[in-house]
C-alpha cells in the first residue's frame, strides 16, 4: 500500500478526474478524487472520441467497458447548411483504425463518465470523495491540504485541479488568469434515431456549415439516439452548461437554411444551451506541488471536438511524469506541463481556425465550399495525422 505522503489528491471528479486517477492507479500511485457532486454526469451532451482518446483510453483499459454503448461511425460527412448539398466525406470506421491504430467513436458523456468510475471503482489505490467542493488550499506544511466548504479536509503529496472550465484551483497557480465569452452559444439535444429521414439516419458524423452557425449531428447510446448540437454567434455570457432555450430562439440563428436541417432542429422543442469561453493570461500549468487538467488548463472551443480527449491525454501524460520522479511532484508537474502546453495550444489554435472557416459567409463561404469538393476525404484525413497519431 503506498505511503500517505505518495497520495495525489484531484480535485474534479468529471472525465479528466476521474482518467487520470485511473492513470495514477496503474502505476501503483494512490489518488483520491473530490468530486462535489455525486459523480454524476448530468450534462446529457454528446461526444465525439477521435483515435487519439481511444488509444489512451485502451492503454487504461477502459475501451472495452464503454464499447458496448459506444457508436463506431463510417464517416463525417459535410454539408452546406444553406443548400443542403454535401460537399465533402472524410472516411472513419476501419480507415481510421488502420491508420492510427484506434477507433473514432461517438457516445454519450454520461456512458463515459460511468464506464471511467466503474474503472476507478475497482481500483485499490483510488478513493472517490463525494460532496467535496474545494474552498481553500494551504501549501506551506509537507502536505497539501485541501479544504471543502464544509470544513472537510483531504492531505495528500500534491494536488491536481481537474475541476473544469470554472475551475477553484487555477487560481492558485494564475490569479490573474480569467474567462472570456467568445460570443457564440452552443446549443445540444437528443432525439430518438429510429423515424428520422436521410442523411439523418446515416451512420456518420453529419456537419453543416453556413454564415455565423453550424449544425453537428452523430449517433449515440450505441446508435439508439441522435446527438445534435448546434454553435451560433451570439447570445449572452452566462455560466453552467444547463440553460433551457426553445426551438424558437435556436433557429432564429439558421434563418435561410436547407429545410432538411431545419427541420432536424424543430423536432426537439427544448434545447439546452451554454455559452463558449477562451481563457486569458494562463501561462503554465503548474506552479510547485500543483497542477491543472483539462478544461482548466486548456479549454477548447468545440469546432474539432478534442476537449475531453485533451483531458484523457493529459490524464495519461501526468501520471508517466508523477512516476518518473517520485517523491518530487513539484517537478513531475513541471515535465509534464512542458510536454502538454504545446500540444494543448495547437489544439485550441486549429479549434478556432475550424470556428471561423465553419461560420464562413458571402464569398469565403462559396470559396471554403470550392475547396472542400475538390479534394479527398483521405487528404483532408492526412491532415489530422499530428492530431490522431501518437502524441508527442
Amino acid at each position: 500500500m503506498p505511503k500517505q505522503q505518495e497520495r495525489v489528491l484531484i480535485a474534479g471528479g468529471g472525465i479528466g478526474g476521474l482518467a487520470a486517477s485511473i492513470a495514477l492507479a496503474r502505476r501503483g500511485i494512490e489518488s483520491e478524487v473530490l468530486e462535489r457532486s455525486r459523480f454524476s454526469e448530468e450534462t446529457g451532451a454528446g461526444i465525439q472520441l477521435g483515435p487519439n482518446a481511444t488509444r489512451a483510453l485502451a492503454a487504461l483499459g477502459v475501451l472495452e467497458a464503454i464499447g458496448a454503448r459506444a457508436f463506431k461511425p463510417d464517416a463525417i460527412a459535410i454539408y452546406d447548411g444553406l443548400t443542403g448539398r454535401k460537399l465533402s466525406s472524410l472516411p472513419l470506421g476501419k480507415s481510421v483504425e488502420d491508420r492510427y491504430g484506434a477507433p473514432y467513436l461517438t457516445l454519450h458523456r454520461a456512458d463515459l463518465h460511468a464506464g471511467l468510475r466503474a474503472a476507478a471503482e475497482k481500483l485499490v489505490p483510488v478513493t472517490l470523495r463525494p460532496g467535496f467542493e474545494v474552498s481553500a488550499v494551504d501549501t506551506q506544511g509537507a502536505d497539501v491540504l485541501v479544504r471543502g466548504i464544509d470544513g472537510s479536509e483531504a492531505n495528500g503529496a500534491a494536488l491536481v485541479g481537474a475541476d473544469g472550465l470554472w475551475s477553484a484551483v487555477r487560481p492558485l497557480i494564475a490569479p490573474a488568469a480569467s474567462l472570456r465569452f467568445t460570443g457564440a452559444t452552443a446549443w445540444r439535444t437528443l432525439l430518438p434515431r429510429e423515424d428520422l429521414p436521410a442523411p439523418f439516419n446515416a451512420s456518420e458524423v453529419g456537419l453543416w456549415l453556413g454564415p455565423r452557425a453550424h449544425l453537428v449531428h452523430y449517433p449515440v447510446r450505441g446508435g439508439a439516439d441522435l446527438n445534435v448540437v448546434a454553435v451560433t454567434e451570439g447570445g449572452a455570457a452566462l455560466q453552467g452548461w444547463n440553460q433551457t432555450s426553445s426551438a424558437e430562439t435556436l433557429l432564429a440563428g439558421f434563418t435561410g437554411w436547407n429545410k432538411d436541417s431545419r427541420s432536424l432542429m424543430q423536432r426537439a422543442a427544448v434545447w439546452r444551451s451554454w455559452s463558449l469561453y477562451g481563457l486569458t493570461g494562463l501561462r503554465r500549468f503548474s506552479e510547485g506541488r500543483i497542477a491543472l487538467l483539462g478544461d482548466a488548463a486548456h479549454p477548447v472551443l468545440p469546432y474539432l471536438a478534442q476537449g475531453a480527449a485533451l483531458a484523457i491525454e493529459d490524464a495519461v501524460a501526468l501520471a508517466e511524469a508523477v512516476a518518473a520522479s517520485p517523491g518530487d511532484p513539484a517537478q513531475a508537474f513541471r515535465r509534464y506541463a512542458e510536454r502538454r502546453r504545446a500540444r494543448a495550444s495547437g489544439v485550441q489554435r486549429l479549434s478556432r481556425r475550424f470556428g471561423r472557416i465553419y461560420h464562413f459567409g458571402g464569398l469565403l463561404r462559396l470559396a471554403r465550399n470550392l475547396v472542400l469538393e475538390r479534394r479527398s476525404g483521405t487528404a483532408a484525413l492526412a491532415d489530422l495525422d499530428w492530431l490522431y497519431g501518437t502524441p508527442r
